[in-house]
């Protein structure tokens, strides 16, 4: 079985968020970049399905600047086999242009298995991999905490509001990855020296007869309001007074 994996470029997770001064977006001078942290997860899940002898080959795909291909590398580094970047450029994309290109290499490559992180720490907007789901006309899975992949079917334990969900799944399947799936692996330099000459095609959206007009505008990015400071107060009294009438919490 193939597993293709969707993988982002995004703003590493340690790195404090700047705006820009004309508040028109997140300013990315000098900013390290990094693989999404969701999706190093569906990238390690992949890799544990292969070693498991449920899969045969990992593809990675990614898209955006050329730069991305940096984080395809770094999947490559962890062990998957080959990558596919897409370059757009600039373009911002919405997530139902990047389902529509994952759409069209998941047709291309038809692969048993489709893994996503369950959304990029950059955005937010957790819409990819079920978009994804509904163009391919694939069942799918989301929030996945585990993955056990028997025959032509996944069994997918996931995490909802209430608990904890299974379902069984017919594959072909998508099935976004959430943080307690498992622990990615540490890369080593040699493997990194390895990645460098692992197959890695280079398309476009035109290539693949995909159109990316972005239909969101973004109007204005704002850093969240700073906490203001505490107080000390002398009493209980004093505490509950202080939440009644200057909190407002009681």
């Amino acid at each position: 079985m193939k597993i293709l994996v969707a993988v982002k470029r995004v703003i590493d997770y340690s790195v404090k968020v700047r705006v820009k001064a004309d508040n028109s977006n997140v300013d990315l001078t000098n900013v390290k970049m990094s693989l999404n942290p969701f999706c190093e997860i569906a990238v390690e899940e992949a890799l544990r399905l292969r070693e498991a002898g449920k899969a045969t080959e990992i593809v990675v795909v990614s898209m955006g600047v050329k730069a991305a291909q940096d984080q395809i590398r770094t999947a490559l580094a962890m062990g998957a086999d080959r990558g596919i970047f897409i370059e757009t450029g600039d373009a911002e994309l919405n997530s139902l242009s990047v389902a529509k290109l994952l759409a069209k290499v998941v047709q291309d490559e038809q692969p048993g298995l489709i893994l996503l992180g369950k959304q990029a720490i950059d955005s937010d907007n957790n819409q990819t991999g079920q978009m994804l789901a509904a163009l391919c006309g694939y069942p799918q899975a989301t929030f996945a905490s585990k993955i056990v992949v028997e025959g032509d079917t996944a069994t997918v334990t996931r995490e909802i509001d209430g608990g904890l969900q299974t379902l069984k799944l017919s594959l072909p399947a998508v099935v976004t990855t959430d943080l307690r799936l498992n622990e990615p692996r540490y890369v080593k330099l040699p493997d990194i020296m390895k990645a460098k000459k692992k197959p890695l095609a280079v398309t476009t959206p035109a290539e693949l007869g995909v159109p990316v007009a972005n239909t969101i505008t973004l109007v204005r990015v704002d850093a969240p309001a700073e906490r203001s400071a505490g107080i000390k107060v002398e009493s209980v009294d004093a505490l509950i007074d202080a939440l009644k009438n200057k909190a407002k919490v009681i």
